[in-house]
């Protein structure tokens, strides 16, 4: 299967960009702010809440970080403005972490002091394992100073629970994953089943220390594991919420929704869209695969 999903990444790079964005567009809500907004809205009318996201990480220079700051203070207008049920998502990559950590630092000190104006919040995104660290030394000096920043983390790396059991006394607010990007075997599980496990394990300790937790998955299996801790937990609807991605699984999210649980879609837009499909599908040549059936199927 992975000598199949080269050969598709490998094909998709050859084509037009055209072409690409027609199969493209399924999972990404535009290129411009605009169109993001409006397919906010769509989801809005439905009763699910969004985290709009600019695409574009690994920034090259300051100008570029500066650039995109500017771009997520729009998005932060725009959102008040239509009075859309949104919060935004970064890469700390794209306002330079690795390149100027301080500057990073004082990008998203301006950012979540505009959201905190506005009321809204502010998702630091994790990256793959080289930016682990210095993303959470960025979450901590946030933290200290805004209640409206929280944090994704990974099931699948090894440290998860240790970093959960550290930070669930600060009273952080989380979005659980799986994790995407491919990592090595000493730092990540590995089995798909096991992933699973921690996946739960992490979800049973957040909701057991009453911390906000976004259950980020298009699994099944944690949907309804998550179903049966919120039972039998007796966890309150505001102390949690399920979490997908655009375009992805559209009937599990209407069910989540229609099962009287809080969802919010992660709505990805922007004129780096190519760059960033591209990269995805070479960190996890299996997303080619998931994506290739989805456009054959439909699903």
């Amino acid at each position: 299967m992975n000598f199949i999903n080269n050969l598709i990444v490998k094909f998709v790079k050859i084509l037009p960009e055209s072409v690409v964005y027609v199969f493209a567009k399924k999972y990404i809500a535009g290129i411009k702010l605009e169109e993001a907004v409006a397919e906010t809205q769509k989801l809005n009318a439905m009763g699910i809440c969004a985290t709009m996201d600019i695409l574009g990480e690994a920034i090259q220079n300051k100008e570029e970080a500066v650039s995109a700051k500017n771009e997520i203070l729009e998005i932060l207008d725009a959102i008040e403005e239509q009075k859309l049920d949104s919060n935004v998502s970064i890469k700390p990559t794209q306002l330079a972490l690795g390149l100027d950590n301080d500057l990073c630092f004082e990008l998203f000190d301006e950012i979540c002091g505009k959201a905190k104006e506005l009321n809204n919040f502010i998702r630091i995104d994790m990256e793959d394992s080289p930016y682990t660290d210095a993303t959470f030394e960025l979450l901590g000096k946030l933290h200290k100073k805004y209640d409206n920043v929280g944090i994704v983390v990974q099931a699948y790396l090894r440290r998860t629970i240790g970093d959960v059991k550290e930070w669930n006394p600060t009273g952080v607010t989380y979005r659980l994953c799986k994790g995407i990007y491919v990592e090595p075997e000493e730092i990540a599980f590995k089995g798909y089943q096991e992933v699973r496990d921690k996946y739960l394990e992490a979800l049973e300790i957040m909701l057991d220390n009453g911390n906000y937790v976004g259950i980020a998955t298009h699994d099944d299996y944690l949907v309804e594991g998550a179903y049966k801790q919120i039972k039998e937990k007796n966890i309150a609807k505001d102390k949690y919420e399920f979490q997908m991605l655009y375009g992805v699984k559209p009937a599990l999210r209407d069910r989540i929704n229609a099962d009287g649980h809080k969802i919010r879609i992660y709505v990805p837009f922007g004129k780096s869209w190519y760059a960033y499909s591209i990269r995805r599908l070479q960190e996890n040549p299996n997303m080619a695969w998931y994506i290739t059936k989805s456009i054959l199927t439909g699903q």
